[in-house]
């Protein structure tokens, strides 16, 4: 029944209600900085109603909960912006190291070195016998080897680097994850809806859940209290509940992907390395070494392709039963040995990964694991199955698709560099004869095709039907004594030029010996290299070759290696420089000291468009120097499209996290202006505290 108790509970209730007010606003201005703290209110609510005569009389007020400001939508479409944002952040920053490599302004670059290079050999056509214009270009050769040795080595360094920052990202988010899981766990112990909320348990799962989705790109399940769902875009779940799942990165490894009516228990193993994830799919069932494939480097979404446009086809080589696809050596064995061949066949639509390289993995046990390796299919797409967002994306696409299409393009560029001079010195003659020559490219197997990819052979593709001649002087008087092309009709009869697809390294050797009188040279196989020597006196000189056996097999060439990374004078060359080729052996069998066929030939062929190949562009038409200056104008285009995106991303996240702070963040105007009504509000209660107790004074005073 109301009375002046009733008064007294009433003042009571809301003097605390009014104080509970009074330390969240506290609070709330104490956090004014701290990052990750959503603004707090009380909810106050009505106590019960009493029925009395004239009407109900309230009870008062309490202080029912405590609960934090926060829209889960906005912060979710933040998430998804910061995952971008982060992602192409760290592009930007990562290849504006990268320009610096690839910067020209200062006339030092790699331009200048080609430009010199050829302008040698221009300078050498117009005195062939000058050493010092011989000693120049080898000079500048040198030079120019040293700035592509260089460049690789820097983008290497930089794909080192950022591997340290993956590993660095992985144990983030793996310690995030572990984080989540637990704070899931503690907010279904700690929560009583409509009571009790954990809310710095809810902010510090926000806070993480940022962090985490600056890591990767996330989606988040919310069923209440701990109870939400992690997962990658793609779907791997991270966190569910108060467990959580972990990421690994691990090393170069294969993974099958059988088709439902396989029986095949091999496994796909593999040697060298790549910048590219292999994709091999059964085409033509059967054993392992008569299955076809085709292949693909992006996923699976394109496919190799022949010179026809159709998806170009793998077998394993009968020798040695592996496949030779690109910078992979490829073969099948079991799961317990790489030696042992596999029991049942394989079936047509069976898949195999191979990853060369160090990979993402999505952990789901101890037995299994996904590969969410970030990847972009050659037309420039992300696979939506991987990761597409965060900082990991943004490294591993510098990793792989950004500095690795940069190497491709110097190595496809050095590549023809070295063909090409190679082409051309192999058939050309200098100062002097030669005595003895050994090839500086090796094979794998001696008895396979050298036309055949798994030959080892570098320019193995570049190899054609066709002939090739030499000529035998006489070391004394130097007059010739002998000159014809190698016959392979000895090897294989009726067929009397070389065929790359049927003559092997012994071929050649055994041809070259049938053909030429042993008094005057012999060919030999050392370290799977042809090795060519003059006998009885005897030297020799390479004439017209329209097959390149010669530029292949390294023999009378200028450059050894084949790419970047291992490009080279020819240590014969650098040895003595009157090899340098200059000339070239007349129709009379000459080679005069005047000549300059072959470094004109050099020269026109710094001015000729050249088609240049890679996975990632296709091929180009271009001369070696625009070549170049292109590969230099997409690293600027990169980094500019980078840092658009970048900003682009940049001012949406912002925006949304605007809106988020103007829902959850602090404003000290306003709080302030609560303190002030809350004071006031717990000044009434007391003050109605004190008239209650008057009033009870009251009351007692009239019994006396």
């Amino acid at each position: 029944m109301p009375g002046v108790n009733s008064l007294l509970n009433l003042g009571t209730g809301a003097l605390f209600a009014s104080q509970s007010a009074i330390s969240v606003t506290g609070d709330n201005i104490s956090n004014v900085n701290t990052k990750g703290y959503s603004r707090r209110n009380v909810r106050l609510e009505e106590s019960m109603s009493i029925n009395y005569n004239p009407g109900q009389i309230g009870t008062g007020v309490r202080a029912a909960e405590i609960y934090r400001n926060f829209d889960q939508f906005v912060e979710n479409s933040y998430n998804d912006k910061a995952t971008m944002r982060e992602r192409w952040d760290t592009l930007y920053n990562t290849l504006s190291s990268v320009e610096s490599l690839f910067n020209e302004s200062q006339g030092y670059g790699l331009n200048s070195s080609l430009t010199t290079f050829f302008n040698d050999w221009q300078d050498l056509s117009q005195r062939p016998n000058d050493a010092a214009s011989r000693q120049q270009l080898l000079s500048d050769t040198t030079n120019l080897v040293n700035s592509l040795h260089s460049m690789q080595n820097d983008l290497e360094r930089y794909q080192q680097q950022v591997e340290d920052y993956i590993k660095q990202d992985v144990g983030k988010a793996n310690d995030i994850m572990t984080r989540i899981a637990d704070i899931n766990q503690r907010i279904n112990t700690e929560q009583v809806d409509g009571q009790n909320n954990p809310n710095a348990l809810y902010d510090e799962r926000a806070t993480l859940i940022r962090e985490l989705s600056e890591i990767m790109d996330t989606k988040m399940i919310d069923n209440g209290k701990g109870n939400i769902t992690i997962t990658t875009g793609a779907g791997q779940t991270l966190v569910d509940g108060d467990k959580h799942f972990s990421l690994s990165y691990d090393g170069p490894q294969s993974q099958n992907n059988l088709s439902p009516q396989s029986n095949f228990d091999g496994k796909a193993y593999f040697s060298g390395s790549s910048e590219f994830e292999y994709t091999l799919e059964c085409v033509t069932s059967g054993p392992v070494g008569t299955a076809t494939y085709k292949v693909s480097l992006d996923g699976g979404t394109t496919w190799l392709k022949d010179d026809t446009g159709a998806p170009k086809t793998f077998t394993a080589n009968a020798e040695t039963g592996a496949l030779q696809v690109e910078d992979l050596k490829i073969w099948f064995g079991t799961e317990a040995s790489p030696s042992a061949t596999p029991a049942n066949d394989m079936e047509t639509g069976d898949k195999f990964t191979i990853v060369p390289k160090s990979a993402l993995y999505w952990v789901e046990n101890t037995a299994t694991k996904e590969n969410i390796t970030p990847q972009i299919n050659f037309a420039g797409q992300d696979n939506t199955r991987r990761l597409t967002g965060g900082t990991l994306t943004g490294y591993f696409n510098f990793r792989d698709n950004y500095v690795g299409k940069y190497k491709e393009r110097m190595n496809a560029l050095t590549n023809e560099v070295v063909w090409q001079t190679n082409r051309i010195h192999s058939q050309g003659a200098g100062l002097k004869a030669h005595a003895s020559m050994e090839g500086s490219y090796g094979v794998d197997d001696d008895s396979v095709a050298l036309g055949n990819g798994s030959s080892g052979l570098p320019f193995a593709d570049r190899l054609q039907s066709g002939n090739s001649l030499m000529y035998f002087y006489n070391s004394t008087t130097n007059e010739l004594a002998f000159s014809g092309q190698i016959d392979f009709s000895s090897v294989a009869p009726g067929v009397q030029n070389f065929d790359p697809s049927v003559h092997s390294l012994t071929d050649v050797r055994d041809a070259f010996n049938a053909t030429f009188d042993p008094a005057y040279a012999s060919a030999t196989i050392v370290n799977h290299k042809l090795q060519i020597s003059g006998q009885n006196g005897h030297e020799f000189q390479m004439g017209t070759d329209t097959s390149g056996l010669y530029a292949a097999l390294g023999l009378n060439t200028y450059f050894e290696g084949s790419q970047a990374s291992d490009i080279a004078v020819s240590s014969a060359v650098n040895g003595d420089i009157d090899l340098i080729n200059a000339g070239h052996v007349n129709g009379a069998g000459e080679y005069n000291e005047g000549d300059n066929t072959n470094a004109l030939k050099m020269k026109e062929m710094g001015l000729t468009d050249l088609d240049i190949t890679t996975s990632f562009d296709g091929t180009t038409t271009q001369t070696l120097i625009e070549y170049y200056d292109g590969t230099v104008a997409v690293v600027g285009a990169d980094t500019g499209t980078t840092k658009f995106n970048h900003s682009f991303q940049e001012t949406l996240a912002s925006d949304l996290n605007d809106k988020q702070q103007e829902v959850s963040g602090v404003n000290i105007d306003e709080e302030m202006s609560n303190l002030i009504k809350y004071q006031h509000s717990y000044t009434a209660a007391a003050k109605l505290i004190t008239t209650a107790d008057q009033m009870l004074q009251t009351l007692l005073g009239m019994k006396n």
